[in-house]
């Protein structure tokens, strides 16, 4: 099988990232990997052609680890996608809701089911992987122990799901980006568009007011801006940042231009499509 057809994600099989890859790219064979920066690896090292790594939960928030890998992980994002969580109650074959006395999961899926939690009257047990929970359930083989992870687990695994859907919020939703070796640029006009970059400010009074300023005046959408410590040091702050538009359109490369003279170390990290799914979700909550 060659690597062009192979995707990267941090877990075990059966993960919420392994669920992400299927089905953003269903043609392609998924590779576990122990962690992010592994997956970030297997594509530098051309043993995937793509990585597929979560940025953000719309309940647990931002995935730390990978806003300090983005940056110096040597990889290009080229896609976004939007996975929906359904967290799924699983345990072996013949167990029931009533013979199960012990919950494993991640400890952000335990959190996100509380209530089913208490309501079973469960004790819940901290687990590094909800996949990897599922299948340390599966070889244990005893109807006491359950798992919460995904129904793609359950099928890998062989668990029955006792109960589905168990999440206290509804729009529980983790965003991925697709990472490859080359940038992939849309072509100008063909489709909205995403600019991901990192930037840092200069040691002077309102240089983040200063380095902003364009994308104000050439009327770009700032989607994000995040900052985050780098070097362990107090003084220095990274900017992460996603705007609409692209580069070679007037509007932002003046911003950008702007940005560049107030800012140093300007970097961009991606330019590609906008998934649909942000402007479904901004017209619910306008309906809201």
């Amino acid at each position: 099988m060659g690597t062009s057809n192979i995707i990267a994600f941090q877990g075990f099989p059966g993960a919420y990232s392994d669920l992400a890859c299927r089905n953003a790219r269903p043609t392609m064979t998924t590779m576990p990997c122990a962690t992010f920066e592994d997956a970030f690896s297997a594509v530098r090292d051309g043993r995937a052609s793509l990585a597929m790594i979560p940025v953000e939960n719309s309940i647990a928030g931002r995935v730390a680890d990978n806003h300090y890998l983005l940056p110096e992980g040597g990889l290009h994002i080229i896609g976004e996608h939007f996975q929906r969580v359904n967290h799924q109650l699983l345990a072996p074959k013949g167990a029931t809701l009533d013979s199960i006395q012990t919950v494993r999961s991640h400890i952000q899926a335990l959190s996100q089911c509380q209530t089913a939690i208490r309501g079973l009257g469960l004790q819940a047990i901290n687990h590094a992987d909800t996949a990897g929970a599922a299948k340390e359930i599966a070889a244990m083989n005893d109807p006491r122990h359950a798992a919460i992870a995904s129904s793609l687990a359950a099928e890998i695994y062989g668990l029955d799901i006792l109960k589905s859907g168990i999440e206290d919020a509804t729009h529980n939703t983790t965003r991925f980006l697709i990472l490859a070796r080359e940038p992939k640029l849309p072509a100008l006009g063909s489709c909205k568009t995403i600019t991901t970059f990192v930037f840092r400010v200069r040691s002077v009074p309102a240089a983040l007011y200063k380095a902003l300023g364009g994308f104000a005046t050439n009327g770009i959408n700032m989607t994000k801006l995040e900052s985050y410590m780098v070097g362990g040091h107090f003084t220095q702050t990274q900017f992460y940042a996603d705007v609409e538009g692209h580069p070679d359109e007037r509007p932002l490369r003046l911003a950008l231009e702007e940005l560049d003279f107030f800012a140093r170390e300007v970097k961009i990290l991606g330019v590609y499509p906008a998934n649909p799914f942000r402007y479904q979700e901004s017209q619910r909550v306008g309906e809201d």
